[in-house]
């Protein structure tokens, strides 16, 4: 997902018996796949706060394992 970032993804998943889809926005590190969010999808587009939380915990992330993006 280019909008939070170099190799971060969304991994989509869909659940047929309760009717939802669900997304998994992960970022692949040097040493460990970081789970960013999960959440349940309602629109086409993906919530700008969902994004905007995604950002700063990648960031975090980053700065923690002294990675630059």
């Amino acid at each position: 997902m280019p909008s939070i970032g170099p190799r971060s993804h969304e991994l989509r998943i869909t659940d047929v018996e309760k009717k939802k889809e669900w997304r998994i926005v992960y970022y692949i590190g040097r040493d460990a796949i970081v789970i960013l969010e999960v959440f349940a999808k309602t629109t086409r587009a993906t919530p700008r706060s969902v994004i905007e939380n995604c950002t700063r915990r990648l960031a975090r992330y980053q700065k923690l394992a002294g990675e630059v993006s």
